[in-house]
């Protein structure tokens, strides 16, 4: 089947989300099966659940919270891993609900979007993606081929361009990014675009070097428009698990992140990290990557991730 597959022709976002983060769901309603399976509840049970918590990197502190709120008021009863479960997609929910933020991209003109990340996280398919589904809201949209340390980038981005219908400014691999972000803004007034999307080198946290180039970035940015960028998206790869915190820390202080997608959660057991940084970092999600298609990348719904990481029913 095309990348391209028209969203009609795919079953509801909830089935797709429980069938993309299977791994991740697998990891915790196994694990809940195995221990409460015709057993009262415990603090040897409870203690069990916070293990299988922490194995799907819902981080220690907030294991340690949710396996509390189920034993309360039910030591010593029998329950069901079913019960279990909803119980679990309560808790993960009242976690995801405050930084369940929709993008709202018409709060300027054009809307500027700066997407950093670490190597190989996704950005630039991001963008892509984000280009297919702002094209198809009615939006007018140009993408700047920011990631100039690398020729493949600059040609995905430009495919990217070619299938959505969006204008791609690009110059060849070694040309100066903040110079590149300044032409695409110009670029994009003059053709009275709606939305900007910037990409970026991918940057790891311990180059100082780059992270210097991200802040010019932003800095030349706003020599042309100072409200720039009006969102600075941070794409994270689920398959890193607790190293997505690091990167969410350590970009929020070099770029101001504003907002995170989450890609790859149909191929990890980590789908729970995300968990763990909303409820540290409160940075609004904006998106989540369920598989490979255009339209796989879907905004986020705290209600939906939190049943389907669970194993609850709808």
């Amino acid at each position: 089947m095309s990348n391209d597959a028209p969203a009609k022709d795919k079953p509801g976002f909830f089935a797709r989300l429980k069938q993309g983060l299977q791994r991740s769901t697998s990891a915790i309603a196994d694990g809940v099966t195995g221990i409460f399976t015709k057993k009262k509840l415990t603090a040897e049970s409870l203690e069990e659940l916070e293990e299988v918590l922490i194995r799907a990197d819902l981080g220690a502190a907030l294991a340690a919270e949710i396996a509390a709120a189920v034993g309360k008021g039910r030591y010593d009863k029998e329950i069901s891993p079913g019960e279990i479960r909803h119980i679990l997609s309560e808790e993960i929910g009242r976690v995801l609900k405050p930084v369940e933020v929709p993008l709202d991209v018409s709060r300027a003109k054009p809307f500027v979007i700066l997407v950093v990340g670490v190597n190989g996280s996704g950005k630039t398919t991001t963008i892509g993606k984000l280009a297919a589904r702002f094209t198809r809201e009615g939006h007018k949209v140009v993408l700047g081929a920011g990631d100039t340390f690398r020729a493949a980038a600059i040609e995905q981005l430009t495919v990217w361009g070619g299938r959505t219908g969006a204008t791609v400014v690009a110059r060849q691999a070694g040309a100066d990014a903040a110079g590149l972000a300044y032409e695409t803004l110009e670029k994009a007034e003059a053709e009275g675009a709606d939305v900007v999307l910037i990409d970026t080198a991918g940057r790891l946290q311990n180059k100082s070097s780059l992270m210097a180039e991200l802040e010019k970035i932003v800095r030349v940015l706003r020599k042309k428009d100072a409200s720039a960028p009006h969102a600075v998206l941070l794409v994270l790869d689920a398959t890193t698990g607790q190293n997505a915190l690091s990167q969410v820390e350590l970009f929020s202080k070099t770029a101001q992140v504003t907002g995170l997608a989450m890609t790859k959660l149909d191929g990890t057991a980590r789908g729970g990290i995300l968990v763990a940084i909303a409820q540290r970092f409160r940075v609004p999600v904006h998106f989540v990557g369920i598989g490979e298609g255009i339209d796989d990348l879907q905004p986020f719904e705290a209600r939906a991730f939190a049943k389907a990481l669970a194993g609850a029913e709808d």
